[in-house]
């Protein structure tokens, strides 16, 4: 049994598995430790991942990127409008309302939406998983970046949901790096809290959280977030700077050409890589448009200059952390680094001159999130055992509830989670009415929200409120962040208020009483009237909120498997037309050499033939086949190339199994007719069953080896290797049993008595002293 978690990446995500024995990182299909976040559509079939960042230069417009960044959003929202549409060489649509790429797939144009998109990639991680795990997958815990929002969230569960993951629980990144730091540290204090400021700048975004950590738990103080700063802004800065120096020195300019574009980004992707642990690396890209190459020299320095302005937002995010902690840097013991740009040596320095300490690489870069999500999955399943560690993560928005105005309230909105809340929690309102009425959930300061990220995350209707005795109900709202940092109204039900009657017992009596007083009387208990709220009726709560609504939900679904199911048969044909292929290659050219001697002379021409016409054929109307078709053409050229293979190698084991099985009948002859005193045991009669059993045996070989010399090597074998085995096999387990019967238990020796000594018992009944040797007196008995 696994449970996994998925660091979900815009550039590439990881996977880790916490098993039995820890946690693992697994690697997908061509062994790399993380799968590239991208999805490409073809005319046959989907490509994913590794399959899909093949295909992204000759497929470009086609090939889908920056999923994670497209996650419940809109096609108007500015955000992707002037930051996204950058980055995604696909066009991009609206698509039920989200936004989504149009593309060529199955030679016709087809719209899909984000949702969907993300579903595709979950479902390719989910096949890498099941495939290392050898079980199908199903529990999981996903990473988000904190800032994510309700509708955010929400479509990445429903993506999860068309993927067929359950998904226990979205996790914010941080709080899962911060989970894997702190289970592990075995130092932690017991009063005083070690301050961790954890840093993580990946593809896309930057994420600061000052998090407290005591013995058994980590809090969460404070976080603070740059949307919009991270590995790409440096990959952009050497574009802009590169595409300067082209222009100016090959004449050529790269924002004209969106193929010539997007080759540069990848390029200088590579070389921002190279730049981070070397002083000057070189960039070179053939054919980059107009049949022209270009090359470059750049020098760290210089693309420390280029990006300085880019630098200078690393403190503002650092800032802010600690400013929501209530904290400053002196209160900080040290600072983690995560994510693929805390490599580049510049954002090191700023961080760490900002902090006035060197910073700290405890953690894996790329891999401490998913295997803090993995953690988290262990801890959320009822399997698993993990050392106890809680975690008290907040909610990054405030979060209000607004109402209509009533006769009994002045008030029509209430902060109901705050910024520093934990997640998760539950809250309790109380309202008085007479009537139904409607919630509003909706982000209490709309400007700190994501542009174009609508402030409303839902209505909760609040059903079949009637008055109490002609006056308003009193009801009670039971409001929840839940587990994934969503808002829900989880229930709502109206309480009366009764008086009830109480006995209420007096106060001890003194016992202490003068001399000459009377017994005083003892007090009799006092009925008092109490108030008391009792739960009265559950109310019904109709919900409105951003998730998709069911009968789209199934939709994608069943189109989902749908499309799922078509790649896989892509895929299955594609395997047979190889194997087909590579049958064809294989055999052909083993007829021509080692196999010639072992196929029938007057069929041999005509299989060779076969062989160069399925060439053909392949090569032509062959070329889009059905996988039925490849089979029933492979299985037809086995028909005739099987037994020929069956043959050659059985020609090629027999030595080796006639020698076996002579050498077992020379070491059971040898062994039964010497004098090893090991076998002297061993009846004279059963030893003489085993020389003959073996002169059986070796004159049954000799004949069967006679036969099979007269036989053409095209023929089928009179004996094969197998049946010479297989009665080598024979003859040990006859021979074996007489030979280890056990020596029998040696007979127990009689003891004899010593020359010259009489017999110790005396005529007259005086007995010997068995040691002395002398007469014993007889003894009187008082």
């Amino acid at each position: 049994m696994s449970v996994v978690g998925i660091d979900f990446g815009n550039l590439q995500s990881v996977i880790a598995v916490a098993r039995n024995r820890g946690i693992d990182v697994i690697t997908n299909e061509v062994s790399n430790r993380a799968t590239p976040s991208l999805v490409s559509f073809g005319p046959k079939q989907r490509f994913i991942g590794e399959s899909a960042k093949t295909m992204e230069v000759s497929n470009f417009k086609n090939t889908v990127s920056s999923l994670k960044r497209m996650a419940g959003r809109t096609f108007q929202d500015p955000e992707i409008q002037e930051i996204e549409k950058n980055y995604i060489n696909a066009e991009l649509v609206g698509v039920s309302g989200q936004v989504g790429v149009k593309v060529n797939y199955l030679g016709e144009e087809q719209s899909f939406s984000n949702v969907q998109l993300i579903a595709m990639y979950l479902q390719k991680l989910k096949d890498i998983t099941s495939k290392e795990l050898g079980t199908p997958m199903s529990d999981c815990v996903i990473s988000v970046p904190g800032w994510f929002t309700d509708v955010q969230r929400r479509a990445v569960l429903n993506a999860a949901e068309i993927a067929g993951l359950n998904c226990l629980r979205l996790v914010n990144d941080l709080a899962a790096a911060a989970l894997g730091y702190g289970i592990t540290k075995t130092d932690l204090p017991e009063e005083k809290p070690r301050n961790v400021v954890f840093c993580d700048i990946g593809h896309s975004n930057y994420s600061v959280a000052v998090v407290s950590f005591v013995k058994g738990q980590l809090t969460v103080r404070g976080t603070a977030y740059d949307r919009h700063f991270g590995g790409r802004n440096f990959d952009q800065v050497l574009v802009e700077k590169l595409a300067e120096q082209f222009k100016e020195k090959y004449k050529i300019d790269v924002f004209t050409n969106n193929k010539a574009l997007f080759r540069l980004r990848a390029a200088a992707e590579r070389l921002k890589k190279v730049l981070s642990a070397n002083p000057q690396a070189p960039i070179n890209i053939e054919s980059i448009m107009d049949d022209k190459d270009v090359s470059a020299i750049v020098n760290r320095s210089d693309f420390e200059d280029w990006m300085k302005d880019t630098l200078d937002r690393v403190e503002v995010p650092l800032q802010e952390a600690l400013a929501a902690a209530g904290m400053t840097s002196a209160d900080i013991d040290s600072i983690e680094m995560v994510g693929g740009s805390t490599r580049i040596p510049a954002i090191k320095e700023r961080i760490s001159k900002f902090f006035g300490k060197e910073v700290s690489t405890t953690l894996n870069q790329d891999e401490a999130v998913a295997r803090g999500a993995a953690l988290q999955c262990a801890m959320l399943s009822p399997v698993f055992k993990v050392r106890e560690f809680r975690v008290h993560d907040i909610a990054s928005y405030p979060i209000k509830m607004t109402w209509q105005k009533s006769p009994e309230e002045d008030e029509t909105e209430i902060v109901v989670f705050d910024n520093q809340n934990s997640v998760p929690s539950t809250k309790i309102l109380t309202f008085h009415r007479s009537e139904p009425f409607d919630l509003e959930a909706v982000y209490a300061e709309p400007e700190k929200l994501p542009a174009g990220i609508s402030p409303w995350i839902g209505r909760f209707s609040i059903k079949n409120v009637e008055p109490v005795n002609g006056q308003p109900a009193q009801v009670k709202v039971k409001a929840r962040l839940n587990i994934h940092g969503l808002v829900s109204v989880e229930g709502a039900y109206t309480v009366e208020e009764r008086v009830e009657e109480v006995k209420v017992e007096p106060e001890p009596m003194d016992t202490d009483k003068k001399e000459g007083e009377a017994d005083a009387k003892p007090a009799t208990p006092v009925t008092k009237k109490v108030k008391k709220l009792v739960k009265k009726a559950d109310l019904p709560v109709v919900s409105g909120i951003t998730a998709l609504d069911a009968s789209l939900l199934n939709q994608f679904r069943e189109k989902e498997m749908e499309m799922y199911q078509g790649d896989k048969l892509v895929i299955d044909t594609e395997e047979r037309k190889n194997a087909l292929e590579e049958y064809v290659y294989d055999m052909r050219g083993k007829i021509e050499s080692s196999y010639s001697d072992y196929i029938d002379p007057s069929i041999k021409e005509s299989f060779l033939n076969q062989l160069n016409a399925t060439e053909d054929w392949l090569y032509d109307e062959g070329e889009d086949a059905t996988k039925s078709v490849y089979s029933d053409k492979l299985e037809e050229l086995r028909k005739i190339g099987v037994p020929v293979t069956l043959r050659f190698r059985d020609a090629e084991e027999r030595p080796s199994a006639e020698r076996a099985l002579r050498e077992t009948i020379q070491q059971y002859t040898q062994i039964a007719m010497s004098a090893d005193e090991r076998f002297e045991h061993i009846p004279v009669d059963e030893k003489q069953q085993i020389v003959e059993r073996c002169e059986r045996v070796s004159r049954w070989l000799d004949e069967q080896l006679n036969k099979q010399s007269a036989v053409p090597k095209y023929q089928d074998p009179v004996v094969t290797a197998k049946d010479i085995l297989k009665e080598r096999e024979n003859l040990v387990t006859f021979a074996a049993p007489i030979l280890s019967k056990p020596k029998p238990a040696p007979k127990p020796a009689t003891p004899q008595p010593e020359a010259g000594k009489e017999d110790s018992t005396m005529a007259n009944g005086e007995a010997e002293n068995p040691t002395t040797g002398e007469q014993k007196a007889d003894m009187d008995i008082d």
